[in-house]
């Protein structure tokens, strides 16, 4: 029973990892655990963003916080701004599709 869950949960944690964007798939990881009802499978993403990512964000304003402005490259073109109005995401939960798609 224990291989067959180490199994299930490594096949849905390479799944997450395939899912997730960025660099971030190289941050998941997977164990088996004593819980409350036996063992469980359990997936873990240690990557900073990962709850912005999972939930997304509101439209919001993006200030230095170190330097007083801020750089970056537009079409080869480097650009200063005191400040940019970012959009938002839309969440992403890739773990809940693995979970899914791992079944």
């Amino acid at each position: 029973m224990a291989r067959r869950l180490a199994e299930r949960t490594q096949r849905t944690a390479r799944i997450a990892e395939r899912e997730a964007p960025g660099s971030m798939g190289r941050y998941i990881s997977w164990k088996i655990e004593n819980g409350p009802q036996g063992l469980q499978g359990v997936i873990v993403c240690d990557h900073p963003a990962t709850r912005f990512v999972l939930d997304g964000t509101r439209p919001h304003i993006i200030r230095p916080r170190r330097a007083k402005v801020l750089r970056f490259e537009i079409r080869g073109r480097e650009v200063f701004a005191a400040y940019v109005r970012h959009p938002g995401t839309r969440p992403n939960d890739f773990l809940g599709r693995a979970l899914r798609e791992g079944r």
